[in-house]
């Protein structure tokens, strides 16, 4: 029997309440319904609703279990400072702005062959779908005004922000709106002066009292109209671009319009250039239906790039505009913006709540589903966490703020779907290369058409030459090319954000669809991550109490998740702890520490061996522990085995199901814990999960990764986001599981609001289909260009006659570009589906 310290006056107040239960024997605790059972032969049993067999034991070994009791308890909160898109590590800005004036993927390389060649400018990425530009500089080479400048100077665009960097999303929306305005006025007139005009052209100039010249000087004006003012815009953008030598979509439309426009303004005014046959030939029409088809092109793109965008517009919306805060006690409105961290915030029934913070009083329910994607509503009491931007439901409570502004959860979700959208998947390079280079490309096959039909086509042979050398230019637009990617990333990041999946980039989005390996974290992740002592088992001569006060003194100097269980345990009891004189932590083995003047080392089996403890036949009961799927936690006092403690990590009920649907998917499954083998394969066996990586130290993990990569695979891990952050940022695919409102946003490449891997499902299965889809448009894409302009250029008219339009290239063009926009909009309606056996 050990010399332990006395006993203290809440230990012998917990202790004197014990007694025995008149259905087993064993002494209870009446009030925590705690069972203490001293046995004399082979095996001891305990309650939990009935008897049943725990273990093989030897006599004289004391059992504490709690079988009716909660199963965890809480884990040990961890800050996330939150990450600043201002200034990174390396000194370097981000600035992540609006455009105005992006009409094509031309544009796209044309603002970022601009500012890449400015001094200071790191890097710099427009995004074509959502017309945003993100750029990395350095603020001490060059500010903000240089950039937009550098902007304006490249064609017809301008940032929408302010001085200091700041992009007001109501300006945005504003200017958005009014072009989305002028660009349905433009539409409009263009398609009635277009009609006028084919209508006039299909009649004869004596019924309308007017000469052939003067019904052609009619048309001219019509036509000029309807070219300087709807199709103002392409002209602008082709002599910008002039300048630079920057050629776009713009280039094409202008050329083929003017093309047209000029020389019918030519046989107009001066029909002598002409022969007879050609003189009477006008086509006004054909410059005006171009133009009306690409406006109408531009305006179902318009619709459907906004709704691509809903998503992150939803997230915005959820920010509240004020906040009912207490000051001077009194309870006062201002506006979110004036709201501090510390301040006292007042939320009643149906509210939005402002900012985040911890309740201090009151109770409700709290619907997190935007933030989150959970559906069920959340009830909150004093000590939760309440997220900004979420509705209250039905009570009324007061929280203390604490993060405020850019530093919420919604608005790091915001960010971090922004940036995600902004960037490039690496299967945009090749699209984006193409578009570079397609214009001048176009644009000299359009001279060689009209060069070989002005030769050997048909009369009238410059007619003939000039419309096919139209049909070329207005065919080969590449907007769909440029639509491809970025649209379908867009869409497909927003998707995921409303279904609690945060992708930080569209590289990791692409990067997922190839993942063969995916690594589970056990704590926090297979499990609830919240741990509770299960059993307390006393050396002969020991009592149970002072196992646990030994261990839970010791335990208060530690971080580590098991020693917090410990002492909340001991606490929740109300045993009266010892004082610590020492703390020594010992990564992945234990600790030790001077309580009240004696030696204590707590630790698992393999720091037992290394410090020459005996366990005699204690050890049997620690193998007991362990293939129920507890780790069992060895209590030495001054050299002599005091007892064990078991501790347990309750699975998620969402594990089993999400690893047999990671299989069907053709999925490697492995788990990764720190526990021994025999634990681990207890606890993967439940789940579902025959391979097992035990006994790994946290500073191992990224090396069991690497192995793994070495031999071929392409691993995804998925981990807590901070204790597994090695080996997250080694996995070719980094997954930080979040719970609530504990989001290590910059954890991983990917990070899951809901917690539980069942969102891993979810975000492979939504990278898949997003590939499916960017695949399907850049084929549509590649086929449509491909096969258009050599038909446009009349390769199919001498064996088959078939010639294509200015007119039905321009419609085929707009209709391009829409189809693309909507076949990436089906993402929205995107679910994980159960997947089918391999």
């Amino acid at each position: 029997m050990l010399d332990f310290p006395k006993m203290g006056p809440r230990t012998q107040e917990a202790a004197s309440r014990m007694s025995i239960d008149p259905v087993c024997g064993m002494e209870v605790d009446p009030k925590t319904a705690r069972h203490t059972y001293k046995h004399r032969g082979e095996t001891y049993s305990f309650c939990a609703e009935g008897c049943k067999t725990a273990f093989e034991a030897d006599p004289g070994v004391y059992l504490d279990r709690d079988p009716g009791a909660p199963t965890r308890s809480q884990q040990a909160e961890q800050a996330v400072e939150p990450a600043t898109t201002a200034v990174d590590d390396s000194g370097l800005a981000r600035l992540d702005a609006p455009v105005q004036g992006i009409h094509c993927a031309s544009c796209v390389g044309t603002i970022e062959q601009a500012l890449s060649g400015l001094p200071g400018v790191r890097q710099a990425a427009v995004n074509f779908a959502t017309e945003r530009v993100t750029v990395a500089y350095d603020p001490e080479r060059i500010d903000i005004p240089q950039i937009d400048q550098a902007v304006a100077a490249a064609g017809p665009y301008r940032l929408l922000v302010t001085d200091s960097g700041a992009a007001s999303e109501d300006v945005e929306r504003e200017v958005r709106e009014a072009e989305y305005r002028t660009l349905k006025s433009k539409l409009f007139f263009s398609a009635v002066l277009t009609v006028l005009i084919i209508i006039a052209s299909k009649v004869s100039p004596e019924s309308l009292g007017m000469s052939e010249r003067g019904l052609g000087v009619v048309l001219y004006l019509m036509a000029t109209l309807l070219l300087f003012w709807c199709g103002g815009q392409f002209l602008r953008g082709f002599f910008v671009g002039l300048r630079s030598f920057n050629f776009n979509m713009d280039s094409l439309i202008a050329i083929g319009t003017s093309a047209a426009y000029v020389y019918s303004a030519v046989a107009t005014f001066v029909p002598s250039l002409f022969p007879s046959d050609q003189s009477s030939v006008l086509y006004y029409d054909t410059a005006g239906m171009i133009i009306t088809l690409v406006l109408l092109g531009k305006v179902l793109e318009a619709r459907a790039k906004g709704r691509a965008s809903n998503a992150i517009k939803k997230l915005i919306g959820l920010q509240a505009k004020t906040a009912r805060v207490l000051r001077d006690g009194h309870e006062v409105d201002i506006p979110v913006e004036e709201v501090r961290v510390g301040d006292v915030v007042s939320v009643r029934p149906g509210e939005k709540i402002p900012v985040d913070g911890v309740i201090q009083e009151g109770r409700s329910t709290v619907d997190e589903s935007l933030v989150t994607g959970e559906s069920l509503p959340v009830d909150k009491t004093r000590g939760d966490k309440v997220v900004g931007g979420t509705l209250n439901q039905v009570g009324t409570f007061r929280f203390q703020a604490t993060q405020v502004g850019s530093e919420t959860v919604l608005a790091q979700i915001i960010r971090l779907v922004q940036e995600a959208q902004g960037s490039k998947a690496p299967i945009q390079r090749l699209a984006d290369k193409i578009a570079g280079v397609f214009v001048p490309i176009v644009v000299l096959i359009a001279i060689l058409t009209f060069v070989v039909w002005y030769v050997i086509g048909p009369a009238p042979a410059f007619n003939f030459a000039l419309l096919n050398a139209i049909a070329v230019l207005i065919i080969a637009c590449p907007c769909a090319l440029g639509l491809a990617t970025p649209t379908a990333i867009v869409v497909a990041t927003g998707r995921g954000a409303e279904r609690g999946i945060l992708i930080k980039s569209a590289a990791s989005l692409e990067r997922l669809h190839a993942v063969d390996t995916v690594i589970l974290d056990k704590t926090g992740t297979v499990t609830e991550g919240r741990l509770t002592v299960t059993d307390i088992v006393a050396s002969e001569g020991n009592e149970t109490w002072q196992v646990l006060a030994m261990a839970a003194s010791a335990e208060t100097g530690s971080e580590h998740p098991v020693g917090r269980a410990v002492v909340d345990y001991a606490q929740g009891l109300k045993i009266d702890l010892f004082p610590l004189e020492s703390f020594e932590a010992i990564p992945g083995r234990g600790v030790r520490a001077m309580v009240a003047g004696k030696k204590v080392v707590l630790g698992n089996l393999g720091f037992m061996k290394e410090e020459g403890v005996e366990l005699g036949r204690l050890e049997k009961g620690a193998h007991h522990l362990s293939e129920e799927g507890k780790s069992s936690m060895f209590v030495v006092v001054e050299g002599t085995l005091a007892g064990i403690l078991g501790v347990a990590d309750s699975l998620r009920e969402s594990s089993a199901p999400a690893v047999s649907a990671l299989k069907k998917l053709g999925l490697e499954v492995y788990m990764i814990t720190g526990d021994s083998r025999r634990t681990a394969e207890t606890i993967a066996a439940q789940v579902g999960i025959d391979r097992v990586l035990a006994e790994v130290l946290p500073d191992r993990k990224a090396e069991e990764v690497k192995r793994l990569q070495q031999e071929g695979e392409v691993v995804a891990m998925v981990g807590d986001g901070i204790n597994d952050a090695p080996a997250l940022a080694q996995a070719d695919i980094g997954i930080a599981v979040g719970s609530g409102t504990d989001i290590a946003i910059e954890a991983a490449d990917i990070t899951l609001v809901k917690g539980g891997i069942e969102g891993v499902v979810e975000a492979i299965q939504l990278s898949r289909r997003t590939l499916e889809i960017i695949k399907q448009n850049l084929f549509w894409a590649f086929f449509y260009n491909s096969t258009g302009i050599p038909v446009a250029a009349g390769v199919l008219y001498p064996v088959l006659g078939v010639l294509l339009s200015p007119v039905i290239a321009a419609g085929a063009m707009a209709m391009s570009s829409v189809s693309v926009v909507l076949n990436a909009l089906r993402l929205r309606r995107f679910k994980a589906a159960e997947p089918s056996a391999s």
